[in-house]
């Protein structure tokens, strides 16, 4: 099997360790297991005590009950009976298109979104179209093109709410909109969630899980819970037949999680408030710098982010974003993700969620950058 390049992911792999100043991350400011405690009010040593007590079995097979209870509180209709753990975000993807797309399959999806949502049904054999998401619009879909992609059929629509990398937030009416279009098509309509739940407004958007008899959410503890190191995910949907298909798949490719990392993220859930306003404050701080500095600069712009952690930005400097991206680690330490890796030239993307001395180092390093060019 082919597929193409996984551009962000590579980009990441190859120079996240030679920055000194890295504003490309994407999950909020991670917590240690001693600042997760304290968080939620957990005595450490009872809980390390319980830890370490742990025979360390394959644990429950489709999850523990206490982390798949946790996700069930991010849910209006869903129970235990409606989830998959998974290993991150990426796993339920992968999972999903394993499990569901077979060549042929008619498959639309959102761009600029995270790659897996459109290369790996590519790579399965799926026919592929590929909405473009424009910024005259706020980075929204453009429905009237989404219904002629979606006419005479499809298997899946894929969509990214809050959206990677721009940070653009479908309400819940256009959610509504897209979710008939999708019904009209017969297709599943896939969201890739992992943002859902960190709006600048503190609210949170509705889950396509929620709103659809075939709509399939995707989410993990690693952006919005800031736990990215447990490597914990999950796939939501009240279709039965789809659900027993992916389980069928995932003997296959994974039998289990850690049954550690459930004990820990099922902490996290059961605080979930907690960490939820911890990290809220966090990215309206951020997103006032980063606002603050960009009013500041002519040759930067952008739409300003609803959502999540982060924001693609466009300069007006002669590289193309790859040589900017590689010229400004080169010369300043300071990491960000080209555009390119999305199909957005002359813009990159910045991970705003990130200790706020630190965004606002690089933040000054671009400016100083800039300057050179």
């Amino acid at each position: 099997m082919k597929i193409a390049p996984f551009a962000v992911e590579e980009w990441m792999n190859q120079y996240e360790t030679k920055a000194s100043c890295n504003i490309a991350e994407t999950c909020v400011d991670s917590v240690s297991l001693d600042e997760l405690l304290a968080l939620c009010g957990e005595p450490r040593q009872a809980f390390l005590d319980r830890l370490c007590a742990r025979q360390l079995t394959y644990g429950d097979i489709v999850g523990a009950p206490g982390y798949l209870e946790g996700i069930c509180g991010l849910y209006r209709t869903l129970g235990p009976e409606h989830l998959i753990s998974t290993h991150g975000a990426a796993g339920a993807n992968h999972l999903l298109f394993y499990s569901l797309i077979e060549p042929g399959d008619r498959v639309i999806s959102v761009i600029p979104t995270y790659q897996q949502l459109y290369s790996i049904p590519a790579s399965f054999g799926a026919q592929v179209s590929l909405l473009p998401l424009r910024a005259e619009d706020g980075w929204l879909p453009d429905l009237d093109a989404l219904r002629r992609l979606a006419d005479g059929g499809a298997k899946m629509i894929c969509i990214n709410n809050p959206n990677n990398p721009t940070g653009a937030l479908m309400e819940d009416a256009l959610l509504q909109q897209i979710v008939e279009i999708a019904r009209s098509a017969g297709a599943y309509l896939l969201c890739d969630e992992v943002y859902r739940g960190l709006n600048q407004d503190g609210g949170t958007s509705a889950s396509v899980a929620d709103l659809y008899e075939k709509g399939i959410s995707v989410s993990s503890m690693s952006k919005v819970f800031s736990m990215a190191g447990i490597r914990l995910g999950w796939i939501a949907t009240r279709d039965a037949a789809a659900r027993a298909v992916c389980l069928s798949h995932r003997d296959y490719s994974l039998i289990s999680c850690g049954m550690l990392d459930e004990q820990i993220a099922a902490l996290a859930l059961a605080n979930r408030e907690k960490i939820l306003d911890r990290n809220i404050a966090l990215i309206r701080e951020n997103l006032g710098i980063l606002l603050h500095w960009a009013e500041q600069e002519d040759k930067f712009s952008l739409i300003p982010p609803k959502a999540g952690t982060t924001a693609l930005i466009r300069y007006d400097l002669a590289p193309d974003s790859v040589s900017f991206c590689r010229g400004l680690l080169e010369q300043t330490g300071a990491l960000v993700v080209p555009g390119d890796c999305f199909g957005q030239e002359k813009s990159f993307r910045i991970g705003y969620a990130c200790d706020a001395d630190q965004l606002k180092k690089g933040l000054s390093l671009l400016s100083a950058y800039a300057r050179t060019l």
